[in-house]
């Protein structure tokens, strides 16, 4: 039987602009981006089979789908494209009717299972799995009645809460020091055995119960984060997810905000500006802002403002980077602020603000944004501190200041060296080598020097 044209998919080539060749050097980025080797070797004769009405193999539906997104700068879904998805545990992560516990099982089993991550790493980062949830189904999950626990069941109180506080804490620095490629799979292990039995424990009260699906899906937050930042992109994206749903069960709503803030910070990495907009807003909403501690709220209006600066929104940018600033300033040792994760300080604002600088073009004031983050950081968040050195060399080689671009970086790779293993951070040191390039080839000797320090640093952290 002759397939029925894909009439559908060959309306958003069109509207996208694409060749069939182009479609598919556009799809190939998607698929090398997320480590999709199998599906690396597509051409326009693929997209032309498509168009034709032929199914997509495996994961294609779900990377044209990306690619298309990123070029229309709008979501697009495979129901859109004419496409069925295959199917995967993630889909069940990211279906917000499906319970946190269902969800929480079924992504830690896999996670752990090396026969069966595959089924986590073959898939790919998506902007149509980010569609923030309505503000119903926010107060449906805030209202959903506990399961009845088994009288077997482990008994969980405070105590057992604030373990997991701690454990999430101890987790949480290990990231800052080493970066998200160190310690995620303890971490996976420790949320769906010990978290998970105290979940479906038996809790002396609701004020006890919420607390710990808050101290849960901070830990859940967590995972997807490490994820991220080692550039585990469809990984991070299930978890981050989980964590949603385990906060709105706890009523928990700036702990809602920070995740979505997290999201949106991923999506301005994947080059989503405008869907990093939508979730950035919806972490500023309501209560997620309102009920937030002034550090917090500085955390969630300072991405919210790097978002409103890669949309090209300057003046809202602007005021949001103001708002942030203050909210930090009203950060004092008389405010009482929660023992999290994502610990907001003036390091991490002049970051951010730095990032928010450079997107307005405005390298000069991202330089010293970026130079104030390194006067400012701490010891302990390393990591963070190697990152914020990389995006320093770059803007610094933005302006013609080469030598000192290079001292950076030099800095950069010192602290990387000392065993970071953080996709951020290698990202960093591939855009430091093609920055470089052009002076590397003239023979200029820092950049040689650079050259053989970066390549021995990505062969040792491959």
């Amino acid at each position: 039987m002759t397939p029925r044209r894909n009439t559908k998919f060959e309306a958003l080539l069109a509207e996208a602009g694409w060749s069939r060749a182009q479609a598919a050097s556009a799809f190939v980025r998607v698929a090398h981006e997320n480590g999709l080797a199998g599906h690396c070797h597509v051409t326009r004769q693929h997209v032309q089979h498509w168009v034709s009405g032929h199914v997509p193999s495996g994961h294609s539906p779900i990377i044209v789908c990306e690619a298309l997104s990123r070029r229309l700068h709008r979501v697009v879904t495979p129901a859109e494209a004419g496409f069925t998805t295959p199917d995967s545990p993630v889909r069940g992560a990211l279906d917000w009717r499906v319970d946190p516990l269902t969800t929480l099982t079924d992504l830690g089993s896999t996670d752990l299972d090396s026969s069966r991550r595959r089924l986590l790493r073959g898939g790919v980062y998506s902007a149509a799995a980010l569609t923030v949830p309505a503000e119903t189904w926010w107060t449906e999950m805030a209202r959903h009645p506990a399961a009845e626990a088994s009288p077997a069941a482990k008994r969980v109180g405070q105590g057992d809460v604030e373990n997991v506080r701690e454990m999430t804490l101890a987790f949480s620095g290990m990231d800052q020091r080493r970066g998200g490629g160190h310690g995620r799979t303890a971490l996976v292990e420790y949320l769906s055995t010990e978290v998970s039995r105290c979940l479906v424990g038996r809790f002396p009260s609701e004020a006890v119960r919420r607390d710990m699906f808050s101290a849960a899906a901070e830990a859940s937050y967590l995972s997807g984060w490490m994820a991220f930042d080692n550039g585990l992109h469809d990984i991070a994206v299930p978890y981050f997810a989980l964590g949603l749903k385990m906060a709105a069960t706890a009523a928990d709503a700036p702990l809602s905000g920070h995740i979505l803030r997290a999201m949106a910070h991923q999506a301005l990495d994947m080059r989503l500006p405008q869907k990093a907009l939508e979730l950035s807003t919806a972490s500023t909403h309501g209560q997620r802002y309102l009920s937030a501690t002034p550090r917090e709220r500085a955390l969630l209006g300072v991405v919210h403002a790097r978002c409103l600066a890669a949309t090209g929104h300057p003046q809202e940018a602007s005021a949001a980077l103001l708002r942030a600033e203050d909210d930090l300033g009203n950060a004092h040792d008389g405010v009482e602020e929660p023992s999290r994760t994502f610990f907001f300080g003036a390091a991490s604002l002049s970051h951010e603000t730095a990032c928010a600088l450079r997107d307005l073009n405005d390298p000069k004031g991202a330089i010293s944004q970026f130079e104030r983050s390194v006067r400012k950081r701490g010891p302990a968040f390393r990591r963070t501190h190697a990152v914020t050195l990389g995006y320093l060399g770059a803007a610094q080689v933005s302006t013609g200041s080469v030598e000192e671009a290079c001292a950076t970086w030099g800095k950069a790779l010192d602290a990387m060296e000392e065993g970071i293993y953080s996709g951020r951070a290698r990202q960093r040191v591939e855009e430091m080598r093609s920055l470089l390039s052009p002076y590397r080839r003239r023979g200029i000797p820092a950049a040689v020097e650079l050259e053989a320090r970066a390549a021995g640093y990505l062969r040792a952290v491959d």
